[in-house]
């Protein structure tokens, strides 16, 4: 007697199986960055460590462009579970935009940075602010990521493939945005208050 799962139960373990394979991911991300972390902590001891240092303003207002744009991609999720496909539209791409905005911000901070004397790499640079600008570039490069799957994720909405019963894509690429949210909030965190 064969035991024949329905198409809801199928899609159900799919998901399942999606959503394990991205929290091991992600887990791994975490490693990268509690290295980082735990690097710098072991750095501070050095006799050339910035002891006065502040982080750019920039990166204050990137951390709240990425808050927001948690709670767009959420509001998306929302949205389109009700069926509401053109407010779905529009707070997928305010994400974008607001993920694009981080970008931006985090480059400008750098600015921000150089323009007070301190610099990443060279001769010149110091090792505080070389762990700040490569944590930083690391996140961002995980954050393409999560951009490269919100394109795929407003592309596949554009051609209707998501529904309200239907909305696995959308979740999983809100799990890692959200999950690239909490990383940027704990680094912000670390390096404003780990002096």
């Amino acid at each position: 007697m064969e035991n024949r799962m329905t198409f809801e139960e199928e899609q159900e373990r799919k998901g399942k199986t999606y959503k394990l394979l991205l929290w091991f991911g992600m887990i791994s991300i975490c490693m990268i960055f509690a290295g980082l972390t735990s690097a710098y902590v072991v750095s501070k001891s050095r006799p050339d460590w910035l002891k006065d240092f502040h982080l750019p303003v920039a990166f204050l207002f990137s951390t709240i462009a990425m808050l927001v744009s948690s709670l767009t991609f959420f509001s998306a999720i929302k949205t389109m579970k009700k069926g509401n496909r053109n407010q779905t539209t529009w707070l997928l791409l305010s994400t974008l935009a607001l993920g694009i905005a981080f970008i931006v911000l985090q480059f400008k901070g750098f600015g921000q940075v150089i323009a007070n004397g301190y610099f990443f790499t060279g001769s010149e640079s110091n090792v505080t602010t070389s762990f700040l600008y490569i944590t930083v570039l690391v996140h961002i490069a995980h954050l393409l990521g999560g951009i490269i799957s919100l394109l795929v994720v407003i592309y596949n909405h554009y051609k209707q493939k998501y529904n309200s019963a239907q909305t696995l894509g959308i979740e999983l690429s809100a799990m890692y945005w959200h999950f690239m949210d909490f990383i940027w909030v704990y680094l912000f965190l670390f390096f404003y208050f780990f002096k």
